[in-house]
């Protein structure tokens, strides 16, 4: 793995222990990692469910609106392909991971150890996370050695980190599965060569973007 997505991967896994960390009253643990336990419940404000949902339609509205707009024969355009690349690759492999894990959530036990309960448990890794981190990660990649602002996006996976496990949906260790499992579907989407795969089997328009149709 380069130098550099070595240093975006290090810095932003140390960012969501961190704020992890801060945001969990000290106690004693459990899980794979020996951090997890529940917080208490809030389904309020910043928190809100609501508010979780709109951040990943956002997300999505906008890469797949985005690179359906620029198609992919230009740098940006490209990139938001290669996010969608990584969201499809995060969230297949996610779902798997949870059937084959079928962790209980925080919501219907206090024990973090409850693994392979079959179906209907699925905690283990968080989707969401998954998805926020896969669609931030090509951007970040591409533009933040050059924006520096850009690493502000990792904020966003972050933010709903804290905020599925403030309303009792994943353990820490979820959210930082989610996150890591995420990140290298985005690492691996921006480091390989070739036509972005979703787009390779698009239609030549699609390809040369909506925004040169019009």
């Amino acid at each position: 793995m380069p130098i550099r997505c070595r240093t975006v991967l290090s810095a932003a896994v140390a960012l969501l222990l961190g704020v992890l960390g801060a945001a969990s009253p000290a106690r004693a643990g459990g899980g794979p990692l020996g951090i997890d336990h529940r917080l208490s419940y809030d389904n309020s404000g910043i928190w809100a469910r609501s508010n979780q949902n709109a951040l990943i339609a956002v997300l999505l509205v906008g890469e797949v609106g985005g690179a359906l707009w620029e198609g992919g024969e230009e740098r940006f355009g490209r990139t938001l392909w290669q996010s969608i690349d990584a969201t499809v690759i995060g969230g297949v492999s996610s779902e798997v991971l949870k059937r084959v894990f079928s962790r209980e959530r925080p919501d219907r036990t206090s024990d973090p150890n409850q693994w392979f309960k079959g179906g209907g448990n699925q905690s283990f890794p968080s989707g969401e996370v998954t998805t926020t981190s896969a669609v931030v990660t090509p951007l970040v990649l591409e533009y933040g050695r050059e924006h520096p602002a850009v690493y502000a996006l990792e904020l966003l996976p972050v933010y709903d980190a804290i905020a599925r496990m403030k309303v009792r949906a994943h353990w820490q260790s979820d959210v930082i599965a989610g996150f890591v499992l995420g990140t290298g579907a985005g690492y691996f989407a921006h480091a390989r060569s070739g036509t972005p795969l979703v787009l390779s089997v698009m239609p030549h328009g699609i390809y040369v973007g909506l925004k040169k149709k019009w």
